[in-house]
């Protein structure tokens, strides 16, 4: 579920944390900028585990901040295929089940992913699972808060880095807004 990911990246210290000791320097900014975001075909950045290696820091022209190369490893969020996690039902929807880790909640349980013969509940916005014993069939209902175990079957990952305006955009007069769209989700 958790991986340590080897990274490299330019970090900027600015002179009013020239008194501080730079390995804590470093590891506050690489935090402010990775801690809680996704990156693109790694995963989502939880916390810095460790710095392995500095390189020379420079000062350049009109910058009074140290620029240092730095070598470290990040812990990230990014549980493998076919892997087996603990969740809460956060909401279900004709769409499937929507799931959340708590730190996490872009994940969805599509229905042809359900225990099987499930059917929606439109009065109670639930999935019902319709388990079948001697005595007869029993109505299992997947309720918001309720703890479900989960399989990873696929991961999508959705480039969301803002884009210029295109030709078609700036000539139409009518402004709709996007569909937010997750960067990193889980099925």
């Amino acid at each position: 579920m958790f991986v340590l990911v080897e990274m490299v990246d330019t970090v900027r210290i600015p002179p009013w944390q020239f008194e501080r000791k730079l390995n804590d320097s470093i590891a506050e900014e690489l935090n402010k900028k990775l801690a809680n975001k996704v990156v693109y075909n790694v995963g989502l950045c939880i916390c810095l585990f460790d710095i392995t290696k500095l390189e020379d820091a420079y000062v350049f022209p009109g910058d009074g901040a140290s620029h240092t190369k730095v070598h470290f490893r990040y812990v990230v969020f990014h549980p493998f295929l076919d892997e087996i996690l603990i969740g809460k039902i956060k909401g279900c929807s004709p769409e499937g089940v929507h799931v959340s880790l708590g730190f996490f909640d872009d994940i969805l349980i599509p229905p042809e992913s359900l225990q099987q013969p499930a059917k929606f509940d439109e009065a109670e916005q639930v999935w019902v699972w319709e388990y079948e014993t001697e005595e007869g069939a029993h109505d299992l209902y997947m309720d918001t808060g309720e703890e479900i175990r989960f399989r990873v079957v696929d991961e999508s990952f959705v480039d969301t880095s803002p884009t210029g305006p295109s030709s078609a955009e700036a000539t139409s007069s009518s402004e709709e807004l996007p569909k937010k769209e997750a960067p990193y989700a889980l099925v």
